[in-house]
């Protein structure tokens, strides 16, 4: 397949994200499910990330899944986000306060710019689960690695 036609069959995707923490900061992982026009998945993400905030997960999920995103060619993302602090913070509507998110709401924001269309919404943990178990199997994959 030709990076033209990888472009063309992906030009717009649907991304769940969720990031998870156990302890605030704790062992973390994060889950993406990407999805195409048609509701086919593209791809899914599952990470260990190491020692996080649960806001922390909840943009590194964000940024992993937009980076995969582009490399899959898409031009206009639709995320569908269990996290209303990160939602809201990047449709503007919460100022980002914390030092420690603020690198990782810029890199998010430079991202998003990158598409053609971009949008953010926030939904109900419930229709969010394959993110959410993938978030977690994150978390799991790290829990046998060496500190």
């Amino acid at each position: 397949m030709t990076d033209n036609s990888m472009s063309e069959s992906c030009s717009g995707v649907t991304i769940y994200t969720d990031g998870a923490s156990r302890g605030n900061p704790g062992y973390a992982g994060i889950g993406a499910v990407i999805l195409d026009a048609h509701g086919s998945c593209l791809m899914e993400l599952s990470e260990w990330i190491g020692i996080a905030t649960n806001n922390e997960a909840e943009y590194i999920a964000l940024i992993k899944a937009l980076e995969a995103a582009k490399e899959l060619g898409a031009r206009r993302v639709s995320v569908l986000a269990d996290s209303e602090l990160v939602v809201r913070q990047m449709q503007g509507a919460y100022a980002v306060k914390s030092p420690r998110l603020r690198p990782l709401f810029m890199k998010a924001r430079r991202l998003r710019d990158e598409f053609a269309r971009f949008d953010i919404k926030h939904i109900q943990r419930e229709k969010n689960a394959r993110a959410d178990m993938l978030a977690n199997l994150g978390i799991d994959s790290g829990l046998d690695k060496p500190d």
